[in-house]
């Protein structure tokens, strides 16, 4: 669709001159340890308030996990390190053999569990896991993420070292736990130091586990619950005031993380600032919010917005699009744009109406980011913002990071104002802007139902065909079918029916899709497959005998599951349609 003329009268009032300033202003000051937290959001707080805009400060205790120092020592050398936040503080050091375990080149970055995934088959069982890695330091290639820092964990290693790909040291996180833990998260806080080191430095390391050496890793954390500033915009709408659109993104950073978000967070003040003036021309209302506990407290500060204003959210949230690291050097490319199925047309959309010819291409958000509004069930989209072309990473030879547009400067200390581009910057601001008007100005939601139907029924298929013969999905795809078909009439239904359909929906749909924790609970962070109580269908061709019949329990439930909440969803569509 064409951007109208109200939607270019609002594109045409973005600036640089506030967000460039917050900009360079963030380049100044790191943004990881509390106190630092805290004044970065007293300048977004006195930046906003400078343009007349209304903000609330909530100041939640989270908790956070601050790397101190690290180190590495073996064969009489000390190696520089990071601990990512989380790993467990060892100051006085532990010693171990090392074992060097073979990582799948394709998953350095993967959340996955799956032994097949990560080892690519160096690693076939649990049981040889246990045996290779029992009371050992395992080194091998990729980061110390928190996938597997739990396998080694429970395979009984004591220690992780994580060899990333070049001359820098990532800094990330390693605990599976999202967010502030409650009691029954605490067990999964990890119980064994983990260190990530550069390339060159790894494969000394690697030769020497490979020799039967040992080491010692050293880590310091500063842990424990600590006031953190949450400022949040509310920008009123003039017809549907309580109904709106949250946009949000991290504040806190590694080092001064320019790219990984100062971007991010001059975005949504150039967005709040805009809004706010023009008010007046805004259907729905629109929430912005700056997060601190990203880094250091695995989402700690949006997930305390999310328990504090939960009911909130679930009558009233109508979208949540997630700002991190728009606006980088060389990102032009919009191929790896992250949204729910319902969301992805919005998405594409709005990046064609603005990049015509733009290359796009949607996909499944993985279980990270800011995304911790999956258990009540918002649409949502975007994540990583714009990035650089593929040919063009290949050509820099750059490998596969996880924001900063793709410039490896992500999470280190390079993350400085060069990163940053002024001209992507505008383009990414006026996209995000125009994401936002066409829910909060929409006359009828703009969440394509169907296309999650699309979704399932391929998921469907796929687990079908991985089980062999072994899985009858044949009531979930029945049921999918069921709500195709209902949803054909809600295009007639009355606006107001339909629009409050529509959003019904997501809180029963994407929960099922993306969780497996129940509502308002939070899913531990690593993956989560696709219908995840189908999930174990594919999985039945390679279990052993003692685990078929408990396969097929577990099968049995999450299919049932699956369908109840499919036939929920159909019934209030024809309740909508009055059908």
């Amino acid at each position: 669709m064409p951007i109208t003329a109200e939607e270019q009268r609002f594109l045409d009032a973005v600036t640089l001159d506030a967000p460039w300033d917050l900009v360079t202003t963030f380049a100044g000051m790191h943004r990881w340890r509390p106190e630092d937290v805290n004044q970065a959001a007293d300048i977004i707080v006195e930046k906003l308030r400078r343009h007349g805009i209304p903000v609330a400060v909530h100041t939640p205790d989270i908790c956070l996990s601050v790397p101190l120092d690290a180190a590495v020592t073996a064969g009489g050398v000390r190696y520089r390190a990071k601990p990512p936040s989380s790993a467990l503080s060892v100051p006085g050091g532990r010693t171990a053999p090392l074992v060097k375990l073979s990582a799948n080149p394709k998953a350095l970055r993967s959340y996955s569990r799956d032994i097949a995934t990560l080892f690519g088959g160096s690693i076939t069982s649990v049981e040889e896991a246990k045996r290779m890695v029992g009371g050992k330091i395992v080194i091998m290639q990729g980061f110390g993420n928190p996938a597997l820092t739990s396998l080694i964990e429970e395979w009984g290693g004591v220690g992780l070292i994580a060899v990333n790909p070049g001359i820098d040291i990532h800094w990330g996180t390693c605990t599976t736990i999202w967010g502030s833990p409650d009691l029954h998260d605490l067990p999964r806080k990890p119980k064994i130091p983990v260190v990530a080191v550069n390339n060159p430095d790894g494969l000394k390391l690697m030769a020497l586990a490979e020799a039967g050496g040992e080491a010692t890793i050293m880590t310091e954390m500063l842990e424990g619950w600590f006031p953190q500033s949450i400022p949040v915009v509310s920008i009123p709408g003039t017809e549907e005031p309580d109904r709106f659109v949250l946009l949000h993104g991290h504040y806190d950073s590694w080092e001064v993380g320019v790219g990984d978000n100062a971007t991010g967070d001059a975005t949504m003040l150039e967005i709040a600032r805009v809004l706010w003036a023009k008010r007046g021309e805004l259907k729905r209302s629109v929430r912005i919010a700056w997060w601190p506990g990203h880094s250091t407290g695995r989402y700690a500060g949006s997930t305390w917005f999310t328990d504090a204003f939960a009911q909130d959210l679930d009558e009233n949230c109508l979208a949540q699009i997630n700002c991190d690291s728009p606006g980088c050097r060389w990102a032009t490319s919009y191929h790896q744009t992250r949204a729910f199925s319902e969301s992805a047309a919005l998405a594409t959309q709005a990046i064609r109406d603005v990049v015509p010819d733009a290359d796009i291409r949607t996909m499944r958000p993985p279980q990270a980011g800011d995304y911790s509004f999956n258990n009540i069930g918002l649409p949502s989209f975007f994540m990583l913002s714009s990035t650089m072309p593929e040919a063009l990473r290949k050509e820099k030879g750059y490998y596969d990071v996880s924001g900063c547009g793709a410039n490896i400067a992500w999470h280190t200390e390079n993350d400085t104002l060069e990163i940053a581009d002024q001209d992507v910057l505008m383009t990414d601001m006026k996209i995000y802007l125009l994401s936002v008007l066409r829910i909060a100005n929409a006359e009828a939601l703009p969440f394509d139902w169907s296309a999650t139907c699309d979704e399932f029924d391929a998921t469907i298929a796929g687990y079908e065909k991985a089980s062999q013969g072994a899985a009858d999905l044949a009531p979930a795809r029945a049921a999918v079918a069921g709500l195709r078909a209902a949803l054909a009439g809600l295009e007639a239904a009355p606006l107001p029916a339909r629009n409050a359909a529509v959003q019904d929906l997501s809180r029963i749909l994407v929960p099922i899709n993306y969780t497996r924790e129940a509502r308002f609970a939070h899913d531990p962070a690593f993956t989560v497959p696709p219908l995840p109580g189908l999930a174990v269908a594919a999985e039945l061709p390679t279990l052993e005998a003692a685990l078929q019949k408990p396969a097929q329990v577990e099968l049995m439930r999450g299919q049932n599951r699956f369908v109840a909440a499919l036939r929920a969803a159909t019934r209030r569509v024809q309740q909508a349609t009055g059908a």
